[in-house]
């Protein structure tokens, strides 16, 4: 148990990572394009067709500006001053595809990039900027019918006040009213919150686009935040899961059977996570084994066999993690666990890392496994 415990936090610890080119000796394409992400107007940032992101910053009075790339601003490019008091930069070499968080650094100040829509990571609001992927088809806003994500306010007696879930309901959820739907329950990673899984991860988008494929029964996702920013890099073995396995399983729970239209079984209910997210998932499923049937873990650890106690309780494991993470770990426990009688399903992401593009494209791969009758 320790050992398992200790190897999810070292995947806890790892940040987003970028994929340089040897040395930026590539030629760069000038092809860039605004991102996607980029506010109303804006030219920068911008990408280009082989992945470099370059950046232009209004600093005329600055005498240093850097973007620090990824989760906590590790890694960066420095700018350089133009005539006209801009600073203009180009990555040393190609980004990972997908999403990514990067913040300004000028004189030694953090700041957001004005040019950026903002996303929540890192326990602050950074800026974002996405690389467009070879697969992005699959999370894309495509003209099919979309399902609502909606914020709800669940008393919290545990915690003496209300706290907010974003609920996700498929196509047709508000015109079928007499059907019932299963519930995923999907945890973000430390330093973000309940907002993570649809404004980086696009999970709307992808159940919208999976529905509408004819690949998956439609089912309901909750997205909650797991109370877990008071935990500094490097202290996870100090994270008491029990206030948030109290808001989850006897508040949160109970409040979305009540107020939606699920089938309110142990097995039509899962629970999966990213990073942190899923060190929760594996705790909290070790814990209470009775409230879920299928278990997610999105660069979030494994499950040994002897995690878990009782396996005809559990109908689903799946296991994933990025090509640059530790996949041998996740291939070796998933073979481990297939031996031992569990149906399982591991995945491995070529060529990201702990970064959304891994949990987009684990959601993508999981979703149609939940549920089957």
């Amino acid at each position: 148990m320790r050992r398992n415990f200790l190897a999810s936090a070292l995947l806890f610890a790892l940040s987003a990572s970028f994929c340089f080119g040897q040395g930026g000796q590539a030629e760069i394409k000038e092809d860039f394009k605004p991102s996607i992400l980029n506010q109303p107007g804006q030219e920068y940032p911008q990408v280009n067709s082989q992945g470099y992101a370059r950046f232009r910053i209004i600093a005329p009075a600055a005498d240093s500006v850097r973007v620090s790339l990824g989760l906590g601003g590790r890694g960066g490019t420095k700018l350089a001053k133009a005539a006209d008091g801009s600073w203009m930069g180009t990555t040393a070499g190609p980004m990972d595809e997908g999403f990514h968080y990067y913040n300004v650094n000028i004189d030694g100040g953090k700041f957001n990039d004005p040019g950026t829509l903002s996303f929540y990571g890192s326990i602050r609001w950074e800026s974002g900027i996405e690389i467009p992927a070879h697969d992005q088809d699959f999370y894309a806003l495509k003209d099919v019918p979309h399902g609502h994500v909606q914020q709800v306010l669940f008393p919290s007696p545990s915690t003496n006040t209300s706290r907010r879930a974003f609920v996700y309901t498929p196509p047709g959820y508000f015109e079928s009213t007499k059907t019932r739907y299963p519930v995923l329950y999907l945890q973000h990673g430390w330093g973000e919150d309940e907002t993570a899984w649809s404004n980086q991860g696009r999970a709307n988008l992808i159940m919208d686009n999976l529905i509408a494929a004819g690949k998956i029964k439609p089912f309901i996702i909750v997205m909650t935040y797991g109370m877990t920013n008071d935990v500094k890099m490097g202290g996870l073995r100090n994270f008491d899961i029990k206030p948030f396995q109290t808001v989850l399983v006897d508040e949160l729970v109970p409040y979305v059977d009540k107020t939606f239209r699920t089938i309110a079984k142990p097995e039509k209910r899962a629970m999966a996570g990213l990073s942190m997210g899923g060190m929760e998932t594996k705790t909290i499923t070790m814990n209470r084994p009775e409230v879920f049937s299928h278990y997610g873990l999105l660069s979030g650890g494994i499950y040994a066999p002897a995690d878990i106690k009782d396996k005809t309780k559990v109908k689903l494991v799946f296991l994933s993690c990025g090509s640059k993470e530790r996949p041998d770990g996740i291939k070796n426990a998933s073979a481990a666990l297939k031996e031992a009688g569990f149906n399982v399903v591991s995945y491995i992401s070529e060529g990201t890392a702990h970064e959304f593009q891994t949990w987009r494209r684990s959601l993508y791969q999981m979703a149609p496994l939940l549920f089957k009758d």
